[in-house]
């Protein structure tokens, strides 16, 4: 199909929430649905800017982000290409996935996840971390660019742990993170003051990573993804 073609198939909504957020969600969607196929290469940056009517730099932003997130590759001077492949298996386990047992998996991994990160982050890694989080926080007070720029922290806090077997456990947990049954949830537990609570916990979590200090880390880590599991299950 003539990547023309391609334009005009994105979803109209997706035009009111241009800005950064909405064009990375737009997109992954799209991605993980498989409406861009493996290796094919994304609308250019001046396509992308007209049709969603914000400018480049906004578009750039949004390509940064599915980079980060391992859904494409950026090549100089030949443009963005798709580099998820999907899978019909991993469709099938993110349909038997529940949302609690998404939860218990990420509480099995990333309290290790951060203790890697307090032994083999650099300054760099930690800057990058930094930039996450202030996108988070930034997000605050809008459900869907909170969840988005919280996956993506936690994708970086992967990345920083410099385990590759890690990193490519992480993205799989970050497309189940987008499905369906997490995305119909996520707007009953994201309130302002579930939010105001986990951005303390973030908080926490980097200051104990910038001190070096991995038994904080992990121990915050445990205590965020516990209450996220908590509201999640909702009163008992």
């Amino acid at each position: 199909m003539p990547l023309a073609m391609n334009i005009p198939n994105i979803n109209t909504h997706l035009q009111a929430t241009a800005g950064a957020a909405g064009i990375f969600n737009g997109l992954r969607e799209r991605i993980v649905n498989g409406d861009y196929s493996f290796n094919e290469r994304l609308p250019s940056e001046r396509d992308l800017a007209t049709r969603f009517a914000v400018a480049r730099g906004t578009v750039r932003a949004a390509l940064e982000q599915l980079e980060q997130a391992g859904l494409v590759l950026r090549k100089f001077g030949s443009g963005t290409f798709v580099s998820y492949n999907t899978n019909p298996k991993q469709e099938d386990i993110a349909e038997e996935t529940s949302p609690l047992e998404l939860i218990e998996t990420r509480l099995a991994i990333e309290p290790h996840i951060v203790r890697l990160v307090v032994s083999n982050a650099n300054n760099r890694e930690i800057r990058k971390l930094t930039e996450a989080l202030e996108k988070v926080m930034d997000s605050r007070h809008n459900p869907n660019e909170f969840s988005s720029a919280d996956e993506l922290f936690h994708l970086t806090l992967a990345h920083c742990s410099q385990n590759p077997l890690l990193i490519w456990i992480y993205q799989r947990i970050n497309d189940i993170r987008s499905h369906t049954q997490w995305s119909h949830r996520k707007n009953n537990i994201l309130t302002s003051k579930k939010i105001s609570l986990y951005n303390t916990q973030h908080e926490a979590l980097l200051e104990a990573i910038k001190r070096r200090d991995a038994e904080s880390a992990s121990n915050i880590m445990t205590a965020h993804l516990t209450q996220a599991k908590k509201d999640l299950l909702g009163p008992s």
